[in-house]
């Protein structure tokens, strides 16, 4: 799965793998990818650093990334707490009704609630990318589209390519003209924030808006198959998100959340506000469903809705409530049935790239 990318990267195959678990990209890079580490729970500087240091000791040199995740509208000159401060107290008394109707316990006395939302909010991940630029990451992504004019020069001068999400072909030309370097032309299959063109759609037509600049093609692929098909679509690599969660890597610290995502179908997610505010596609969950509610008072914008869920998300993730356990994850969750090393994973899509290629020469005359 070579490209024109892939060797500017130093990568054998042009897949490119996000997880927010430092040992799932680390695997991914080693296995012949790329993998790019999400920095969107990293509130604390030193926190990035310390699993950055740890990512150049387990990736033997190879080449790998970070995604980071800085809207296009910003709340100028407040604090986290000030910000804090605009939610409504009706949606604070909602979030409240939700948990006490399915019994979720409080935390511990003295115990964490866990990572806070805030890595969205541009000074955090500002304050990442001060990190970032320390350590030899060879590409830089944002999952809200173009970065800021001076992050995009900053990541040039220190020769990281810039890697942006669109989902429409108008997207990826404003990121052409901001000067983005790889475009990630993702689907509405795909988990997390996504647009409302499906992925076979959406590739070609990035493609051909965005001229010789190089497309990723992301969005509920998950074969080697569909890599193929990418390629044939004019992308000339895969970006690859939802597959890695249920690989024996990732750490998603809860037996029962694994559990429905392997018993997951593809028809079993939607995109929902519920977790920050901007559709995500996720778990359907009685959470979901509850922020989806037409009586209810819906979700608030970001970051503020963020914020607003951060502890009960902890706390149903630390208590394991099975109706309201959730996670952003794409249609491709349907394939997700067995726990994996990242390698087994890996090696699945590089046979049933080369199988797919055979048949397609088949077809043509040429096998």
């Amino acid at each position: 799965m070579k490209t024109e990318l892939s060797q500017k990267l130093g990568v054998e195959h042009a897949l490119f793998g996000f997880t927010p678990f430092p040992a799932v990209a680390a695997a991914l890079t080693r296995a012949g990818g790329f993998g790019v580490l999400g920095a969107v729970r990293y509130s604390a500087p030193e926190d990035l650093a310390r699993d950055l240091d740890w990512l150049e000791a387990h990736t033997e040199g190879k080449p790998y990334g970070l995604d980071v995740v800085m809207p296009a509208k910003k709340v100028e000159g407040v604090t986290e707490a000030e910000v804090e401060a605009m939610i409504p107290e009706g949606h604070r008394a909602y979030v409240r009704d939700i948990l006490a109707r399915h019994g979720v316990p409080e935390l511990a006395d003295g115990e964490a609630s866990g990572w806070r939302i805030t890595g969205w909010m541009e000074q955090v991940a500002r304050n990442q990318l001060d990190v970032a630029f320390d350590y030899p990451i060879k590409l830089l992504a944002n999952a809200l589209g173009s970065p800021p004019a001076d992050v995009v020069a900053r990541a040039h001068s220190h020769d990281v390519l810039v890697a942006a999400l669109a989902g429409s072909p108008q997207h990826a030309r404003r990121h052409a003209e901001a000067g983005i370097d790889v475009i990630v032309a993702q689907g509405y299959e795909a988990g997390g924030h996504t647009g409302e063109i499906a992925t076979m759609v959406l590739v070609p037509e990035v493609v051909d808006a965005v001229g010789e600049l190089p497309v990723l093609a992301a969005g509920g692929i998950g074969t080697g198959e569909q890599i193929a098909a990418a390629f044939a679509l004019g992308a000339q690599g895969a970006w690859l998100g939802s597959l890695w969660l249920t690989t024996e890597e990732a750490d998603l610290h809860s037996r029962a959340l694994t559990a429905k995502l392997l018993a997951a179908g593809s028809g079993d997610t939607v995109r929902s506000r519920a977790l920050t505010g901007k559709p995500a596609r996720q778990l359907r969950t009685a959470w979901t469903d509850a922020w989806d509610d037409p009586n209810g008072p819906g979700a608030l914008p970001m970051p503020l809705q963020g914020l607003l869920v951060a502890d009960a998300n902890s706390r149903i993730q630390r208590h394991e409530v099975e109706p309201l356990l959730g996670t952003p994850v794409g249609q491709i969750v349907g394939r997700m049935n067995s726990e994996r090393s990242v390698q087994a994973v890996f090696d699945d899509l590089t046979r049933g790239f080369e199988k797919a290629v055979t048949r397609i020469n088949r077809i043509a005359g040429r096998g």
